[in-house]
């Protein structure tokens, strides 16, 4: 069936770089790929954190940059998503920071859509996956791959090869080692998007988290998958949606479906589109999902709805939650494709 969406490519998109959470992280690192599936462990150790020593600069990361003058953006962005406290905290902390010409690489739409007060939880989550906590120079990963845990849980994939460091495969370190007071900087080309697992895995803003689908996706062996090069576009239920199956059908019939590997699959599928669709390219009418079937979008107002193979249909509560490999819509109810 032809799709009715207009596919755009997909975009790196975000405001990123210089936050964490007071969280502390492990350094572990494996030459794996950077976002292993939900319940994957690391075996080979990440190259060790040097001890932070005596800080020379005077000014911490926050005035580093302000200084700086090249990252107004950024700031802009640590700011809005209520991090300025922590990074100038004591640390240390590695920030990966891409500077106002990295930004100028972004869809404005989207950069403008995660300044908003809704955003301010994937803004956060994608902050905090360009810092590690320790003081890591570029001597500790020059001639080495690994792949540290971020402030955020999830795994950058570093390459010091070459006389180089590149993140993820694409993202070049410009300048590295800038001293602040509570840690060092490295200012990067580019930005930064975990994987649609690893957004899912983290998100939480408090009403909405993705609990059970990440449950789900463990369960179905699609982690890897949905961690993998993409692109993709994700309906993704919320806990409540799946509590709103579960009550609907029962609690035996619901963990049969968990237990049930191909159906479970053929449920998770239904709930993906094979491209990059944001939500100003969405049109109403039916497209075809990864599992085979289709759904059809219908728009009334502000409303856009999702109907499936039941009477009711879902609604989209939040869009554009960006990934490295795709982009994410918040959506109330699981959808469930036709046939057994």
């Amino acid at each position: 069936m032809k799709s009715i969406f207009s596919v755009p490519s997909l975009l790196a998109a975000v405001s990123l770089g210089l936050i964490t959470a007071a969280c502390s992280s492990s350094d572990d690192s494996t030459g794996a790929p950077p976002n292993p599936a939900p319940g994957a462990t690391s075996t080979t150790p990440a190259p060790t954190p040097t001890t932070a020593p005596t800080p020379t600069a005077s000014r911490d990361i926050v005035d580093t940059a302000i200084a700086n003058g090249s990252f107004k953006t950024l700031v802009g962005a640590v700011q809005g998503a209520g991090l300025e406290a922590t990074l100038r905290g004591p640390g240390p902390f590695t920030v990966f920071a891409p500077n106002d010409a990295a930004f100028q690489k972004l869809p404005s739409f989207l950069l403008a859509k995660l300044v908003t007060e809704p955003y301010k939880a994937e803004l956060g989550l994608i902050l905090k996956y360009h810092v590690l906590s320790g003081s890591v120079k570029a001597a500790d990963v020059l001639g080495k791959t690994s792949s540290p845990a971020t402030v955020g849980g999830a795994r950058l994939a570093i390459d010091g090869n070459g006389g180089k460091v590149v993140i993820n495969g694409m993202t070049n370190v410009s300048t590295p080692d800038v001293a602040a007071s509570n840690g060092i900087i490295h200012v990067i080309d580019g930005v930064l998007l975990p994987s649609i697992v690893d957004t899912a895995v983290g998100y939480d803003d408090g009403t909405t988290k993705f609990s059970t689908l990440v449950t789900a996706v463990t369960a179905a062996d699609l982690g890897s998958t949905l961690s993998g090069p993409g692109t993709f576009t994700v309906f993704a239920p919320t806990d409540k949606a799946f509590a709103d199956l579960k009550m609907a059908l029962g609690d035996t019939a619901f963990n049969a479906i968990l237990a049930d590997k191909p159906k479970l699959q053929k449920i998770l599928k239904y709930h993906v589109l094979a491209s990059t669709v944001y939500a100003k390219d969405v049109a109403p009418g039916k497209v075809a999902t990864v599992e085979g079937g289709s759904i059809t979008i219908a728009a009334s107002g502000s409303d856009v709805t999702i109907a499936d193979a039941t009477p009711a249909k879902a609604k989209i509560l939040l869009t554009d939650l960006p990934n490295r490999n795709g982009v994410i819509h918040v959506i109330d109810k699981v959808l469930l494709p036709p046939g057994p």
